[in-house]
């Protein structure tokens, strides 16, 4: 399978700063995210390759963390099933949006 990748970060901004840094840097996916205490605490969970995941995961350290405080991050290569069925029940919990339909992006 790969790996997947997390993110923790202080705030939606930096979250979404990292995001776009992981895309932007390697091969990887966006599968989900998590927010906890109202959206202070933002978790971006992504998946692609073990080296693909770890550069991803190290530029968006750096890049996230000039806006937000970098919490946590964790690359776990050839992640068990179990862990893979948490992020799909995590990812259910998300409206279903389509590309393109908020505001015409």
């Amino acid at each position: 399978m790969g790996a997947v990748g997390f993110l923790e970060v202080s705030g939606l901004v930096a979250a979404i700063e990292g995001l776009d840094s992981m895309l932007k840097t390697a091969d990887v996916e966006f599968l989900t995210y998590e927010k906890k205490l109202g959206g202070r605490l933002v978790t971006i969970i992504i998946k692609g390759s073990v080296s693909a995941v770890n550069e991803a995961i190290e530029n968006a350290k750096v890049r996230a963390g000039r806006l937000g405080k970098v919490v946590a991050s964790a690359v776990i290569p050839n992640p068990h099933e179990e862990v893979m069925r948490m992020i799909r029940l995590s990812a259910q919990k998300l409206p279903n949006v389509k590309s393109g339909e908020i505001n015409g992006i």
